[in-house]
């Protein structure tokens, strides 16, 4: 009993010091009240135990009532409030010693029923939302790119980025009849002196009967879409560097031959290293983004650099610049090839430098690499190209995410980024603030603006628009149908928007915004939200969560010492919470829409971030420049910033789960049909235990038109197929890496549809590394 004492004594102690601290910032009285009642369990377990059992009993009562009222009917919060505590109760169940006076017929029934409560509370979803999507098709001749069927010539398999395929052999019937058909292994993983954010994240293009792979180093290799089998490599040869915030490739880029099938792609096995074979003049070209910023042309059958593009098929995107820091600017997605121009954009590192590369975007023909035109939003009205010795607006806002196009229209529409430094205002022009944060569409003959929507009003919080926007024809009352865009944003909002004039389809409103922010800077009165949001609720202290009542009570200490009122509460030097934070309730993943049945299908994500600006004074920051997550220097700013997970000291996300979901909405209407919690911890615990707690995850999903949706993305590692209709799960495989890619699918020669799945892990979220191409097919 000495033991249990002890026990009781120090967990008292421990609630009892965080207790008092936490009321001192305004916060919950139970820590310290718990504390006290524990402090007086230890001091009588041993000589007067029935009075420890009466006190004890009375103890477990009241944090049950206390954790139903914070909480509700909720598994994974109640079981963290109460486990502990039921675990302890055993020992003082049983009497002292035989004969003893005994509190246990108190205790007991208590205990029984604190047990039961909370683990009947594993029957209860109070997360869910149950409703069935309309799958009856409401636009007959929907326009889905102009893609051959069983091919996927585009990141989203066409311009207009709908990650939707009309193939439907594989059904929510016979689904669970998919079976690995070849795996395949790049051999290029992550290395010891790559920076953290190294990540698989491309999604293979299908041309012919080949598929088309880049890796993060920027090797482009082309495969037997049959079998897998190998049939060329280029490397890239791109050096090491540790400036860059990343090390990726989301895929590459396809300019069909200039005449005949589109699918015409005679390939040769190669009979040694592509990029050492002599350059050829190209008909069909795929275009490779590298991270050393240049843009590569490549020959798809041989893999042989294409010699009428640029410098012998190599563009040197650094061109122009205002800035040239080794490793600050590179392309990590593809490029579009539209109306006879390539048009690229880069990623700028955040919050390295103030006085950094362009975030500008340029057309070059497709052909010969010429420039056509140039966008810099920082001075968005000149788009002449620009003379060798001039140069692009300094660290202007960057598109590092993928466009889409329609050419009918003759226009492109980037998903714009912020300018650098990210949390730090002052140094915006006017130009700079109307396009950050927002969507831009540009004409795809002379880079002319023709409406944008901004989704951040001077955005202080790196809320870049992170994902693709995706066209489609939504079906109009009168029975005809109007060019729409549907883009997702790191705030939780999907808007939807007409494509050729920019109004909204669904309302955008203005909601008032937190104030207060550092000398010199302001935060805008309001900021927008969308007639179809997924934002959460704002964060209350009663959100805290952790594995254990101590890390729960330190994440409320935290939660009250850091400034927050809500979303878009502005930076500070006290430190912010941001929620949603900067992976985005939606990020690069995307969504995927079925233009047929006008529904969406999107992978909500819930995890707050914190933002701090650290003062420089001439102080030693110790080490910078960590990348995305980590203290980043600002060079030339008054401020570093440092920007991390909101996470316990076990390093749990310090709100309490679900933190990841699948969701579906119909496009008609605007409404949110049915979301469901998604994934499992079996990856991120020392147990691998298949829990469905709803789980973080990057990447996006893939529709078919059988109402069957691929995706991986989730921090376990499976592929999984959902019911469109419900989205309930009805099929997973075990990936052998990490999922953090857009899964694609296609016929091969066989006409057989193929689903393909690149793993190999997210350097900065700690999945499982690897580098596998995986391919699936029903089994025959």
């Amino acid at each position: 009993m000495l033991i249990l004492s002890l026990i009781f004594l120090l967990l008292g102690l421990v609630l009892l010091g965080g207790g008092i601290w936490l009321i001192a910032l305004g916060g919950s009285w139970y820590y310290a009240i718990a504390g006290l009642a524990l402090i007086v369990v230890g001091v009588t377990a041993k000589g007067r135990r029935r009075t420890a059992q009466m006190l004890y009993a009375l103890f477990l009562a009241g944090t049950a009532i206390w954790a139903l009222s914070e909480s509700g009917y909720d598994w994974w919060p109640l079981a963290t409030r109460l486990g502990l505590f039921l675990v302890l109760a055993i020992p003082l169940l049983f009497p002292a010693r035989k004969g003893a006076p005994s509190g246990a017929m108190v205790l007991v029934p208590v205990w029984v029923i604190v047990g039961l409560v909370t683990v009947g509370s594993l029957a209860s979803n109070p997360h869910r939302i149950d409703g069935e999507l309309n799958t009856d098709v409401v636009v007959d001749d929907a326009n889905t790119g102009n893609v051959p069927e069983g091919s996927w010539h585009a990141y989203g398999r066409s311009n207009m980025g709908q990650r939707f395929s009309p193939l439907k052999q594989i059904t929510p019937d016979n689904i669970d009849q998919l079976e690995v058909a070849w795996q395949y292994q790049t051999g290029d993983k992550k290395g010891p002196q790559d920076v953290g954010e190294t990540t698989y994240e491309v999604t293979p293009l299908k041309v012919g009967n080949t598929l088309y792979v880049c890796t993060p180093h920027n090797w482009l290799i082309a495969l037997d879409a049959d079998t897998g089998e190998e049939q060329w490599v280029y490397d890239a040869k791109v050096p090491a560097e540790s400036m860059r915030q990343h090390q990726t490739c989301r895929g590459v880029s396809y300019l069909p031959p200039a005449s005949g099938d589109p699918d015409a792609i005679d390939v040769q096995p190669a009979q040694g290293p592509a990029e050492e074979l002599a350059s050829v003049q190209c008909d069909a070209q795929l275009f490779l983004p590298t991270s050393d910023a240049r843009l590569l042309a490549i020959d798809p059958a041989t893999g042989a650099r294409c010699s009428n593009f640029a410098d012998d098929g190599s563009l040197d995107l650094m061109h122009n610049m205002p800035y040239k820091q080794s490793g600050f600017y590179y392309s990590t997605s593809p490029p579009v090839v539209a109306n006879g121009v390539v048009v690229v954009g880069g990623s700028v590192n955040d919050n390295y430098a103030v006085k950094s590369p362009s975030g500008v975007i340029r057309a070059y023909d497709v052909k010969t690499g010429e420039l056509q035109w140039n966008w810099d939003s920082g001075n968005p009205e000149d788009t002449a190209p620009l003379g060798e010795d001039e140069v692009y607006t300094t660290s202007s806002p960057n598109m590092w995410s993928v466009a889409s196009a329609d050419e009918e229209l003759g226009m492109i529409y980037l998903p714009m980024g912020n300018r650098t430094p990210d949390q730090l205002g002052m140094y915006r022009s006017p130009e700079e603030e109307k396009y950050a944060t927002s969507v831009v569409a540009l004409s795809l003959e002379t880079g002319q603006v023709q409406w944008v929507q901004q989704f951040v009003h001077h955005d202080l919080w790196d809320m870049d628009t992170p994902a693709q926007p995706v066209l489609f024809d939504r079906k109009t009352e009168d029975g005809g149908t109007e060019p729409a865009l549907a883009v997702p944003t790191k705030q939780g909002d999907v808007y939807v928007l007409n494509r050729e004039t920019g109004e909204p389809i669904f309302p955008i409103t203005e909601k008032e915004a937190p104030q207060g922010t550092i000398e010199g800077d302001q935060a805008s009165p309001t900021q927008p939200i969308s007639g179809l949001t997924f934002r959460p609720p704002t964060l209350t202290e009663s959100d805290m969560w952790g594995a254990t009542p101590i890390d729960q009570m330190l994440c409320r200490i935290d939660f009250n010492s850091l400034n927050y009122e809500g979303q878009y509460t502005p930076p500070s030097e006290q430190g912010t919470i941001v929620f949603p934070g900067n992976f985005g309730v939606f990020n690069w993943g995307s969504i995927a829409v079925d233009p047929k049945r006008q529904v969406m299908f999107g992978m909500p994500l819930y995890l707050a971030f914190t933002s701090k600006l650290v003062p420089k004074d001439g102080a030693e920051l110790g080490e910078t420049n960590q990348g995305e997550q980590g203290l980043n220097e600002n060079a030339g700013a008054p401020y570093a910033v440092e920007m991390k997970p909101f996470l316990s000291p076990l390093g749990v996300p310090c709100q309490q789960p679900p933190w990841g979901y699948v969701a579906g909405a119909d496009l008609q209407t605007g409404e949110i049909t049915w979301k469901h919690k998604n994934g499992t911890v079996e990856d991120m615990t020392a147990l691998p235990l298949p829990l469905k707690m709803g789980v973080p995850g990057i990447g996006g999903p893939v529709i078919t038109d059988s109402g069957v949706v691929f995706m991986a993305a989730s921090v376990d590692d499976y592929i999984r197929g959902y019911n469109l209709k419900t989205g309930e799960q009805i099929w997973e495989s075990r990936l052998p890496a990490g999922g953090q890619a857009t899964p694609m699918t296609y016929l091969n020669s066989q006409g057989e549809q193929m689903v393909v799945q690149v793993a190999g892990g997210h350097g900065s979220i700690g999945t499982t590394i690897g580098d596998y191409v995986v391919a699936y097919k029903l089994k025959r």
